[in-house]
C-alpha cells in the first residue's frame, strides 16, 4: 500500500520541495502548513495539506489522529518547521528566545511524540532537519544554533532508544540553500537592531551588519531547495540511511572544523571570513 510521510514546515523552501519531492516518488505526504492559503498552494497529486502549528497542541493532536485514522503505514515524519532569529546574545529577549525554542526544538519533540505510536508499528523513520548552525555557532547565532546543537543532541538520545525497536533516527545538516526562512531570518535580525539600546548598537551595530551581508551572499550562493528535498527524501528512502547527511559543500566544511581545529583557530578563521562583509569606514 501507498505509504505515508508527515512533513512539517512544508509551505515554503525545502519543506515544500520535500513533499513534491517525495509524492513524485508514490508517497502520500501529509505537509503541514500554517495558512489556507498555503495548503491551497502546496495542495497536489499525493500531497495532502493539514494546518499544523507546531507549538499548537491541538492542531498537534489533529495530525495524529488523522495518522491513527489511516490505514496506510508511516514511512517518516520529516521534522523541517523552523525559524531563524539572530541577534547578540545581549540585546536578544527572552521572549525571543524562548520561542526560537519553541519552534525549533520542543515543537519537533512534540510532533514526534505524538507520531511515535505509528512509527513504532511501522517501524518507520524520524528525519530531524538541524543545520550546519548545529555545528559551528557564528556570532548572533546563539539562539538559532542553540536549538539545532539541543536537536542534535535529542536526535542522538532518540536514535539510540529507537534503533532496539526498529525505528531509525536521522538528522539532515544544511549548510546555503535558497529558502525563504533565510529571507525572513534576515529581514528578522534587521527589524532587531532597531530594538537595540543605544549602547548595544555601538557594541554590535557593525557586527549584526556583517552578518546580516555574509548572510545574504550564502543564501545567494546556496543550493536551490529541490537539490536539497534529493537529499533528504534520500535519507527517508534508502534502505540503510547514515545517522547525518550534510547538505552542500559548505556544510561539509563547515560541520568537520569543529573536530579537526582549536577554538581559537576557528575564532580567527570565522571572523576573517567575516571581515569582508563589514561596513567601509566612513
Amino acid at each position: 500500500m501507498q505509504e505515508l510521510i508527515v512533513v512539517t514546515g512544508a509551505s515554503t523552501g525545502m519543506g515544500a520541495a520535500t513533499a513534491r519531492e517525495l509524492a513524485g516518488r508514490g508517497f502520500h505526504v501529509l505537509a503541514g502548513v500554517r495558512k489556507d492559503k498555503d495548503a491551497d498552494a502546496i495542495r497536489a497529486d499525493g500531497i495532502e495539506p493539514v494546518i499544523l502549528d507546531i507549538t499548537d497542541p491541538d492542531q498537534i493532536a489533529a495530525l495524529a489522529a488523522r495518522v491513527e485514522g489511516d490505514p496506510r503505514a508511516v514511512r517518516a515524519v520529516v521534522n523541517n518547521a523552523g525559524i531563524a532569529v539572530n541577534a547578540p546574545v545581549e540585546s536578544l529577549s527572552m521572549h525571543d528566545w524562548r520561542w526560537q525554542f519553541e519552534v525549533n526544538l520542543f515543537g519537533h519533540i512534540a510532533v514526534t511524540q505524538a507520531l511515535l505510536p505509528a512509527l513504532l508499528r511501522s517501524k518507520g523513520r524520524v528525519v530531524n532537519i538541524s543545520s550546519v548552525g548545529g555545528k559551528i555557532a557564528m556570532a548572533t547565532y546563539g539562539a538559532y544554533a542553540g536549538t539545532k546543537f539541543a536537536l542534535e543532541a535529542v536526535s542522538d538520545a532518540l536514535r539510540r532508544e529507537l534503533a532496539p525497536l526498529g525505528v531509525q533516527v536521522v538528522v539532515i545538516e544544511p549548510g546555503g540553500v535558497q529558502t525563504e526562512m533565510a529571507g525572513r531570518g534576515i529581514a528578522t535580525a534587521n527589524r532587531l537592531v532597531t530594538g537595540m539600546t543605544r549602547e548595544q548598537h555601538e557594541r554590535y551595530g557593525d557586527l549584526v551588519q556583517a552578518i546580516t551581508a555574509q548572510a545574504t551572499a550564502f543564501t545567494k550562493a546556496g543550493l536551490p531547495a529541490g537539490d536539497a528535498a534529493k537529499v533528504i527524501a534520500k535519507a527517508v528512502t534508502v534502505r540503510n540511511p547514515r545517522t547525518r547527511y550534510t547538505i552542500g559543500r559548505d556544510a561539509a566544511v563547515l560541520s568537520r572544523l569543529p573536530r579537526i581545529l582549536p577554538d581559537r583557530v576557528l575564532d580567527r578563521i570565522l571572523a576573517a571570513n567575516l571581515r569582508p562583509h563589514y561596513p567601509a569606514k566612513r
